[in-house]
């Protein structure tokens, strides 16, 4: 097997703001950017897009 050398990695970037992470808030920069991802998270930001749904109707099971 030949000794094929793989390119260097680049560093991993914040989600949030595109600055390098740091290793103790991987995958983000800062505590602050580790925050902001979850206020996001919890405000509904980050959603799958699907189909609408129809509401159920009462009664039904």
């Amino acid at each position: 097997m030949p000794n094929e050398k793989t390119p260097p990695r680049r560093p991993a970037r914040c989600p949030v703001c595109g600055k390098p992470s740091e290793p103790a808030f991987r995958p983000f920069c800062s505590a602050r950017c580790k925050q902001v991802d979850l206020g996001r998270w919890l405000n509904g930001g980050y959603a799958i897009p699907g189909a609408p749904t129809e509401p159920e109707e009462e009664g039904e099971t």
